[in-house]
């Protein structure tokens, strides 16, 4: 009886918490009648139409916007594992930039991104890379560096120096010791990583809707294209955003286990 009550109690928090994303499902699914009746319908026959519009209509573009969110947060966490790979390591195991550059990075996180948006505007308008999957990407390595950055030093604070010297000993080389021996270990640590740097960035608006117009705009800004000041299409619209929160809740849910890891290994050692 207690585990059926337990059961009951979980299913009633999921779907309270769950109320907005649930609501939005069911819109997307109903026909513009069903969405204006009054009182709103519980009950009622689904249908793809809205699904279809978005992704079949030739003048709303939003498989391209799908696109966009993937390949912006795709290179976005590839270029955050690389650069903090290094730079976590020479910290921890040569003590380089410890004090002063790794509280600077990690308090960067702080700092509201608004503050950002004119000067990265300015800098991206120079350099040719204003409304590009390239640029966005670029911010969003930027966006996740402090996370990487603290998870993978508190990795090599517990990680035994020993098996390095061993390697040492052996003749490998520094390279030759983080691809055949450190790399392997980390890879938990890696993929826990890496599954929180995509979702942050897929998740990114921000700077998705000050630094596109038309050819990088992502996924999460196309999904307002629904609104304008004629009309509200709210079926395209719960469509579109219902397409949008799959990847990110897809992939939190299948490495659950990663992200607890990775939240466990957020403090450092003092």
């Amino acid at each position: 009886m207690k585990k059926i009550l337990r059961i009951i109690l979980y299913i009633f928090v999921v779907g309270i918490t769950n109320l907005p994303l649930l609501a939005t499902i069911a819109t997307s699914l109903k026909t513009p009648a069903q969405i204006s009746s009054s009182p709103p319908l519980l009950f009622f026959v689904p249908t793809l139409r809205n699904y279809r519009e978005i992704l079949l209509s030739p003048t709303l573009h939003f498989a391209i916007y799908l696109r966009n969110s993937f390949g912006l947060a795709l290179l976005g966490t590839l270029f955050a594992i690389v650069l903090t790979i290094p730079a976590a390591y020479g910290m921890v195991r040569y003590g380089i930039g410890k004090k002063f550059l790794l509280p600077f990075v990690t308090n960067l996180r702080t700092f509201p991104l608004i503050i950002f948006a004119i000067p990265f505007y300015f800098m991206f308008q120079l350099v040719g890379l204003l409304d590009t999957v390239f640029g966005l990407a670029l911010l969003a390595c930027l966006i996740n560096l402090p996370l990487s950055l603290v998870v993978l030093v508190s990795f090599f604070q517990d990680l035994p120096i020993e098996l390095e010297e061993a390697a040492f000993v052996d003749g490998a080389s520094t390279f030759q010791t983080m691809r055949m021996i450190i790399l392997p270990l980390a890879t938990t640590v890696l993929a826990s990583i890496s599954v929180l740097s995509f979702i942050y960035a897929w998740n990114e608006f921000l700077f998705g809707l000050i630094l596109t117009t038309k050819n990088a705009t992502p996924v999460t800004v196309g999904a307002t294209f629904f609104i304008t000041s004629f009309s509200i299409k709210w079926g395209e619209t719960a469509a579109a955003i219902s397409l949008s929160v799959l990847p990110p809740v897809i992939i939190g849910i299948l490495s659950f286990r990663y992200l607890t890891k990775a939240l466990l290994a957020g403090a450092i050692k003092g």
